[in-house]
């Protein structure tokens, strides 16, 4: 099987170009990726539907979704704000449904927040995968950055409430903790044995263990994340599935640097033949 190779609309589409998905008609004719993961922003609800209509109309691929990223620190917070975050998520899975996605990521914790409140997100964690499963969406959630702990103490929580869990492994998410190795280790080989990733996201990483001011989304290359004994390793594990390119590729007046892209799109299909 093929593994897909995508590219998330956060790469493409932010404030400088005025987050205009109706921008990805003229991308897609200047990308060669499979397809797209598909951000959710703040600003695009009340759009669900004309958004999914457009991407439908023009024939644009979203077999990935990426749920709006602070879902998770609402939920963290409790009371009012996680009962909005809570309707949020409703409305997030239901677009990905929409679109046609296949599986929905989420940072089941995120922001200033982070995982200070553990416990009330792998708590909802259940609440949410009942909302993905009736939208036939798969719930994956990401190994994102801590402020407390670790992705990987968490990823370990998470899976002791709920065994059969999955999860999508962000490459600069766990270079950040110092974690990337881990996946390499016999002790998490559970990871890849038991088919708990489902997804990867792929983006370098510059700085050293949490190492706040350097969060800059890197391409393959810029960074110190040694890829070449990454990929290597999926494809010894015989991985099935997709890959996510995240790595900002717009600049301060929405100029998208597509040869970038396409660079890592073909850097990673070596992998595939």
């Amino acid at each position: 099987m093929k593994n897909q190779i995508l590219c998330s609309t956060g790469a493409l589409i932010g404030r400088p170009n005025g987050r205009d998905y109706r921008l990805l008609k003229a991308f897609s004719e200047k990308l060669d990726c499979d397809g797209y993961e598909l951000m959710m922003y703040s600003d695009w609800y009340g759009k669900e539907k004309e958004i999914a209509a457009y991407l439908s109309d023009n024939g644009i691929k979203t077999p990935s979704y990426h749920c709006q990223k602070s879902i998770g620190e609402g939920i963290s917070k409790g009371g009012e704000e996680s009962r909005d975050a809570f309707r949020r998520f409703e409305i997030n899975a239901e677009m990905a449904r929409d679109i046609g996605a296949e599986k929905m990521v989420m940072h089941l914790w995120d922001g200033l927040t982070s995982d200070a409140y553990i416990e009330r997100n792998i708590e909802a964690y259940k609440k949410l995968r009942e909302i993905a499963d009736a939208n036939g969406v798969k719930l994956l959630i990401e190994n994102v950055v801590c402020n407390q702990k670790t992705p990987m103490e968490h990823w370990c929580e998470l899976k002791e409430v709920y065994p059969d869990i999955e999860f999508v492994f962000d490459t600069k998410m766990a270079a950040f903790h110092g974690q990337l190795e881990l996946i390499y280790e016999k002790e998490y080989e559970w990871l890849w044995k038991e088919g708990h990733i489902k997804h990867y996201h792929v983006n370098d990483y510059g700085g050293g263990i949490k190492d706040w001011t350097n969060m800059k989304v890197l391409p393959i290359g810029k960074g110190h994340i040694d890829f070449v004994r990454f990929f290597n390793f999926v494809k010894e594990t015989a991985y099935e599935g997709s890959f996510t390119l995240e790595s900002t590729a717009f600049d301060h007046k929405g100029n998208v640097d597509f040869k970038m892209l396409n660079d890592q799109i073909n850097y990673i299909r070596e992998y595939e033949g």
